[in-house]
């Protein structure tokens, strides 16, 4: 018979094997902390870990994401774990962003940036660390294998020329990690089996190619659309490769450099006909870009970016998260225009797409009041009563006047 005094002698034992073995396998971090943790809020609910490619080298990403505070880790080739943001506080790295109809996922998940590109392999040794994370972040926020997503799942892009309506293929970052065999190594058994929100027509499908790499039925079939990524190298526009296919939403970036045949040169801000532009265009992507960056500009103007405002905002024109601003200052939902009206928008008209209308600043009710901190998101638009639009970054909440309308995005 064990005698209480073994018992107790075999539990304290016990645990003291198990806190050994735990301090043995502990996550050693290397601090790179973003001055903007202080300023943003810890997260109400945390329900998805979100895995990213930098496509960029390791220092100019790192100096990025901890400026504007756009990840919560940074694992490099070597595996070396980067802190960035506290990983309860909210990190802007998904940008437009939607999860089983829940949008702006920034506000419900911890985000992993991977030095390296959607379309190729990382290193084993990152490999490993992501793995450590991965469970130290599962455990911390009871998260399971199906709820480990990629950018690439929850991005989502706005109606263009080329996609009538919100679209999943916005952003191709991170991609690899939903295959199976990447998966296995990362300790992953589960994964989503579909887009639910493409299935449940909340979005359309617009890359076939990427919608096989995240749910392809077989790993022999996410092979081969991983393949097609991979020699992706030659970035000309042809009958069946677009500006969009080749930039996705940084096509009208001044970053995005146009070759045309001829070669002269136009920055992607620079265009207004893209049907105008000649196939055998070669184009540059800037290098200082993330491929994860959201960097599509929401708001479309009537005249600037498109001739009528079905022209900026495809079949959403009626929407209720369609916000349209007329010149005269006037604010009007989608849903509340008939067809007639929306085609008789004049030039000057801008169209905010998946935004909500969050209020007006007064005397007693301060930007904060109304949306709490997502006041100074770069997201977020302020417009002035002189009529100028204004992003949430770019103000100082003290200097906001009254009559001001702030915009959120959904």
């Amino acid at each position: 018979m064990v005698s209480p005094a073994h018992r107790r002698f075999r539990r304290g034992w016990t645990a003291l094997i198990l806190a050994l073995c735990a301090s043995a396998h502990a996550l050693e971090y290397k601090d790179a902390w973003s001055p903007r943790n202080a300023e943003r809020p810890i997260r109400d609910r945390t329900y998805y870990i979100i895995l990213h490619t930098t496509e960029a080298p390791k220092e100019s990403a790192l100096n990025k994401l901890r400026s504007a505070g756009e990840t919560h880790f940074l694992v490099d080739t070597a595996g070396k774990i980067y802190r960035i943001m506290d990983q309860r506080r909210v990190a802007l790295h998904c940008g437009r962003s939607m999860w089983k109809g829940l949008a702006d996922i920034d506000q419900y998940s911890v985000g992993v940036e991977v030095v390296g590109r959607y379309n190729s392999d990382i290193t084993s040794a990152q490999y490993a660390a992501i793995k450590e994370l991965l469970l130290e972040l599962q455990r911390t926020f009871h998260i399971p294998d199906n709820r480990v997503l990629t950018h690439s799942m929850v991005a989502y892009g706005a109606p263009n020329r080329w996609h009538l309506r919100s679209h999943r293929g916005r952003k191709r970052c991170g991609m690899l990690f939903a295959t199976t065999a990447a998966r296995r190594k990362l300790g992953l058994a589960g994964k989503p089996a579909c887009d639910p929100d493409v299935d449940a027509g909340r979005l359309v499908v617009a890359d076939p190619y990427l919608a096989r790499v995240l749910y392809g039925v077989s790993a022999k079939q996410q092979e081969d659309a991983v393949t097609r990524f991979a020699g992706e190298a030659n970035n000309v526009i042809s009958r069946n490769r677009s500006a969009w296919d080749i930039a996705r939403d940084r096509y009208a970036s001044a970053e995005t450099v146009y070759i045309l045949p001829d070669g002269a040169r136009k920055r992607g801000s620079e265009i207004r006909d893209w049907g105008r532009v000649p196939i055998g265009t070669r184009v540059a992507l800037g290098k200082g870009t993330r491929e994860d960056e959201d960097s599509e500009e929401p708001v479309k103007e009537v005249g600037a970016d498109g001739k009528s405002a079905g022209d900026l905002v495809g079949d959403e024109a009626r929407n209720e998260n369609t916000i349209y601003i007329l010149p005269d200052g006037k604010i009007k939902r989608g849903s509340e225009l008939t067809p007639g009206r929306i085609a008789a928008m004049p030039a000057g008209t801008r169209a905010l797409v998946g935004y909500t209308i969050g209020g007006q600043v007064t005397a007693r009710r301060s930007a904060f009041d109304i949306c709490g901190i997502r006041w100074k998101l770069p997201s977020t638009y302020c417009l002035m009563p002189c009529g100028k639009l204004v992003k949430g970054d770019k103000m100082d909440e003290s200097a906001i006047p009254k009559n001001a309308v702030i915009f959120l995005r959904e």
